[in-house]
């Protein structure tokens, strides 16, 4: 699973929802678009964001949407992560248009104990010969797709606002989740805390036990994580 990259492509939008916070207050002193854009440019300081955070409504956070890029990704995490719609959009690497004959790469997960791993590749690989052989045999991408292994690796962008974002990081977080998922969602959470940790710290984000208590009720793990719990700790201990 070590690589599995993602990368923020445009963090820059938190400040836009700054700016919706100012537009509240401050519609008395905006009467020209030359008085917006002094009120756009203006940093958010941390306490700034604090506040924004700690409003009992999502609305100025959803104005704001982050775009993030993952590469390396199964397409397990892929059917997983799609099941968050509201608000959040994707964009994929396709079966139905790529063709990747002899370009199969596998996720294999920490399960896979060291001996079996060469099995549990074998199997993949086995499956997208299977593939070539289908497309050789004139057998469209589309088609010949279905027998590819939910452990091939792809490309994926996700976009959505930091409300949505503080929820999928919440609920995929959790131990509940395969350990790929919990990874990927923790490099998110690290990514994000680093570009703006007064949004994205473990008192807004992170698992929901650091928040409280578990959402999951009888289905919970019942090993909550520590209140100083961060990125790191999850990706440290899903990665062993």
């Amino acid at each position: 699973m070590r690589n599995i990259e993602i990368r923020v492509l445009n963090p820059d939008q938190i400040a836009d929802a700054a700016t919706a916070a100012r537009l509240t207050q401050r519609g008395h002193a905006i009467r020209s678009m030359s008085d917006f854009n002094a009120l756009y440019d203006r940093a958010a300081s941390d306490t700034f964001i604090e506040h924004l955070t700690a409003l009992p409504h999502p609305t100025l956070q959803k104005l704001a949407v982050i775009n993030v890029a993952l590469v390396g990704v199964s397409r397990r995490f892929l059917a997983q992560i799609t099941r968050h719609q509201n608000e959040v959009k994707f964009t994929s690497s396709s079966l139905q248009y790529s063709d990747y004959t002899g370009a199969g790469d596998f996720v294999v997960p920490p399960g896979v104990a060291e001996e079996t791993r060469s099995r549990y590749v074998a199997a993949c690989t086995c499956a997208m010969d299977e593939y070539a052989a289908l497309i050789a045999a004139g057998v469209d991408n589309d088609t010949a797709g279905y027998v590819a292994p939910q452990a091939l690796r792809g490309a994926l962008i996700i976009s959505a606002t930091p409300y949505q974002w503080k929820h999928m990081i919440g609920q995929r977080t959790c131990r509940r989740n395969t350990p790929e998922i919990r990874y990927v969602m923790s490099l998110i959470w690290k990514g994000m805390y680093n570009i703006a940790p007064a949004l994205f710290s473990s008192q807004t984000t992170g698992p929901f036990c650091l928040r409280g208590k578990c959402l999951e009720g009888q289905m919970s793990c019942r090993k909550s994580y520590e209140a100083a719990a961060t990125p790191q700790t999850i990706l440290d201990e899903v990665i062993l």
